[in-house]
């Protein structure tokens, strides 16, 4: 197994020392998301003298312009050296942009569209930017002269579309991992339309992933993060329906009800094991290894369930590229 792959920071940890215990382990990358109480750019620089690659997964397009999230992601990139920076691109959800921001989610797939392609422009031109959006735009805006690469966490088929048209990477997320290859094909078929190379884009999966002495405590780690993502988003509820269609509306009307207990009780064991890694210290890794030799997969970001956190140091250790 070959495959570089990364870790998402978990919110209670320094930066810093967390991600310099990760490039210890082998891990290429040091990922964050972001919805409320921090921003992820400015604690990803807490970890820029780490000789670690960091990275966004994912910042929304909502509630920061184009140029702003350039302009953030090529500060990071510089202080992160010859590690680099990925800038990784969302739509969140209604009730997170709505809610804590006060935007309209309004057309979040053009949103996703423009705003990648406008970013990446951003980034990579040494020239003035003009870009006129149909929800987005930048008039002589000074190109940035980077090397950041701008990859998108599409599930839906319009989205995933958008990243072949204009993304570097993909970023898929509660995506069956038996699905990945047939998922990746509406991208690709849109990157050869644009007369793009699929093999330019890099398929880099979500792994929600859990460590234990116990298998039954891992599965149930790796449960209470699909619940979340299944009940509060109707895009991933969508993807985990192509697979599981009648327990994904089971768990969306459970937690839309606010039950819970009830909505992780419903995530069964076949699907922990399509759409993520729970076992012990001697089951999880072959699990790992076959998700990262699937010929369609060339990065990954190793996530350890929030609520796990008693699973945490064992799981990053375990599940290390560097075991």
């Amino acid at each position: 197994m070959t495959t570089p792959y990364g870790v998402l920071l978990p919110r209670d940890r320094d930066p810093a020392t967390f991600g310099r215990r990760a490039a210890d382990f082998g891990y290429d990358r040091l990922w964050l998301g972001e919805l409320w109480g921090y921003d992820a750019f400015v604690t990803l620089t807490r970890a820029a003298d780490v000789p670690i690659g960091l990275g966004t997964a994912i910042a929304n397009v909502f509630s920061r312009t184009p140029a702003t999230l350039a302009q953030a992601a090529a500060t990071v990139d510089e202080a992160a050296g010859d590690d680099g920076f990925v800038l990784g691109l969302g739509t969140s959800t209604p009730r997170a942009i709505e809610t804590i921001h006060g935007e309209e989610f309004d057309r979040p797939v053009r949103r996703l569209h423009e705003t990648a392609e406008l970013a990446g422009r951003l980034l990579r031109s040494d020239e003035r930017v003009d870009y006129d959006g149909e929800t987005v735009g930048a008039s002589g805006a000074p190109g940035l002269d980077t090397d950041v690469p701008v990859y998108t966490a599409a599930l839906g088929a319009a989205a995933r579309r958008a990243t072949g048209r204009v993304a570097d990477g993909w970023l898929p997320h509660n995506v069956p991992f038996d699905r990945l290859e047939a998922a990746f094909e509406t991208v690709a078929e849109t990157a050869r339309e644009r007369g793009r190379s699929p093999d330019e884009i890099t398929v880099t999966p979500w792994i929600p992933s859990a460590v234990a002495e116990d298998e039954a405590a891992a599965r149930d780690a790796v449960r209470g993060h699909l619940a979340y993502y299944v009940g509060s988003g109707e895009g991933y509820r969508r993807a985990v329906g192509a697979s599981f269609p009648d327990a994904a509306e089971a768990i969306a009307d459970a937690w839309g009800r606010g039950e819970r207990d009830a909505a992780r009780e419903r995530v069964t064991d076949e699907m922990v094991d399509a759409l993520g890694v729970a076992g012990t210290a001697e089951t999880a890794p072959d699990r790992l290894d076959a998700i990262l030799d699937r010929d369609v997969v060339d990065a990954a970001v190793l996530v350890v369930p929030t609520g796990a956190e008693d699973l945490l140091d064992r799981t990053v250790e375990t599940l290390a590229p560097n075991r």
